[in-house]
């Protein structure tokens, strides 16, 4: 039984990756600064360090005490649109915390990790579908630092011998396979909806002039149990030291509008509503939908939910949160 680090491992989507760790038999463990992640969404029973991956020496002591033998790196500053607001944060966070994990995976003589890249890599794609081999373009600094993140990862794995390191790709990640776990943030549009709902405010569409039948965003929604389970499918991989390839795309092979969404929170919740109608926001392609077939072979990747079921599982979560 092999130990892993996850970084930002108390947050909506790392704490579903130490569960799904734990069900594969790994031990997780666990470093998240608190600064959008929730304590009491680490589970009974696993380490939890507070700290920040910009603490080299933090990681460095943890990644040793506890003899891991890989990350999964989870921790970030993931909102897309905010980035263009706010880019030197986005890169702190994501380009040179990448950096101090990586340094401290180094001094450990840790040779394995799985990081929470993005499709944002690849900014407005070409075609309807992108692949792992799409052009990048990111149109954020989000983005943009997600790739430079991968960069960093395959330099690592090109300067050490038997370094071992994987990127996955994915979008909007909705959902809880978990009522103990939630999305709390205030930019994913689940939980804007949500919140609204509870509140009894209307919600409201970012755009509704996009070049899409609809004329709102489509994107990849993709479960994030689906996601932690590759997450650990991944690491699982690298364990056993089977060969993967630098990046897969975690995606639906379809794409759903922010209006479907819309229509679906109103079919589950039982809330009739019309959206309200807003500007767009900036930093916001118009379509991004990728395809997971390459992830389905290596890393147990497929949609496990319909629409339907995401927002009950993201309506369920949030409620039983009180």
């Amino acid at each position: 039984m092999t130990t892993w680090l996850v970084t930002g491992g108390a947050g909506y989507i790392g704490a579903h990756v130490v569960r799904a760790l734990a069900d594969e038999g790994m031990t997780p463990v666990v470093v998240d600064n608190l600064s959008s992640g929730q304590a009491r969404f680490v589970p009974d029973g696993v380490a939890f360090v507070q700290g920040d991956i910009l603490d080299t020496g933090l990681l460095t002591r943890t990644l040793t005490e506890h003899g891991c033998a890989g990350v999964v790196h989870v921790a970030g500053f993931k909102y897309a649109g905010v980035s263009v607001e706010q880019p030197l944060h986005t890169y702190a966070q994501n380009v040179t915390g990448t950096g101090s994990v990586l340094a401290a995976m180094e001094a450990a003589g840790v040779s394995k990790i799985v990081f929470s890249s993005s499709a944002a890599v690849y900014g407005t794609p070409d075609g309807d579908l992108v692949n792992e081999a799409s052009p990048k373009r990111p149109e954020s600094p989000y983005g943009e630092s997600k790739l430079i993140g991968e960069w960093l990862i395959n330099d690592v794995v090109r300067a050490r011998p038997g370094f071992q390191g994987v990127s996955l790709r994915y979008f909007n990640v909705v959902g809880s396979a978990t009522d103990e776990v939630f999305d709390a943030s205030p930019h994913n549009l689940f939980p804007l909806v949500i919140e609204a709902l509870l509140a009894g405010r209307t919600p409201r569409i970012n755009g509704d002039d996009y070049p899409t039948p609809d004329g709102t965003c489509v994107r990849d929604y993709v479960h994030v149990g689906d996601l932690a389970i590759s997450h650990a499918a991944a690491a699982k991989a690298l364990d056993a030291g089977e060969p993967l390839r630098a990046a897969y795309n975690l995606g639906s092979g379809d794409g759903l509008s922010v209006r479907q969404i819309m229509d679906a929170m109103a079919r589950v919740t039982g809330i009739g509503f019309i959206p309200e109608l807003a500007p767009r926001r900036p930093g916001d392609p118009a379509r991004i939908v990728a395809t997971g077939d390459a992830a389905a072979a290596d890393l147990n990747w497929k949609m496990r939910y319909s629409v339907d079921e995401m927002v009950s599982s993201a309506w369920s979560a949030r409620r039983a949160a009180g």
